[in-house]
């Protein structure tokens, strides 16, 4: 396995890491996306853009995010994540994400959203253990046909319907948690019929 670094995006090095980043997501997406959907990302939220690079400065892994108002929260968005298919399974993804995240707190984000497939549990596990809620089911949402779920995850009390702390039920001690919500570095919130489970 290969020491990685994780580095924040910069325009400075668009020549470099734009075609990278392309030929990285558009393997695992499945929506094609354009040169100008990238750079609307990246001009305006470059810094809200993570990446996982190999000890030989190869792009390994990668976020694309947005943080901006939504019906009066500052809602942030993860658009696009991908990690090369042979360094999955090494919570590369996570990082990233967590990454994402962490920057989107320091410029006061109220919750994060995303979409992500109906099938694609692998990606679903990830997002609802870093304390993710299904907030919809989208039908046939992407270009293939296939349907999605919207995930929210609720960063401050008094934001969307169930007040979430980075994947904590607020009010609940972290170390009070049942079994079944830690995992090795976040616990784990899940709901059903408005209560925690």
């Amino acid at each position: 396995m290969s020491k990685l670094h994780y580095v924040q995006y910069t325009n400075s090095r668009e020549n470099e890491y734009l075609p990278a980043m392309r030929q990285l997501i558009s393997k695992d997406l499945s929506e094609p996306y354009s040169i100008y959907v990238y750079r609307y990302f990246l001009y305006q939220w470059g810094h809200l853009c993570f990446m996982a690079m190999d000890e030989h400065d190869t792009l390994v892994g990668v976020v694309v995010s947005k943080l901006e108002s939504h019906r009066g929260a500052q809602r942030g968005y993860i658009a696009m994540l991908a990690v090369r298919e042979e360094y999955r399974g090494q919570g590369i993804a996570t990082k990233l994400v967590r990454m994402a995240i962490d920057a989107m707190i320091e410029l006061n984000a109220d919750e994060v959203a995303l979409e992500t497939e109906v099938t694609n549990t692998a990606a679903m596990k990830l997002y609802e253990r870093l304390g993710f809620l299904r907030s919809k089911r989208l039908h046939r949402y992407y270009l293939n046909g296939n349907s999605a779920y919207r995930l929210v995850l609720y960063l401050k009390e008094g934001v969307g319907s169930i007040g979430m702390s980075y994947g904590i039920p607020l009010g609940m001690d972290p170390n009070q948690l049942p079994m079944g919500y830690q995992d090795a570095a976040l616990p784990v919130s899940k709901q059903e019929n408005g209560q925690f489970l």
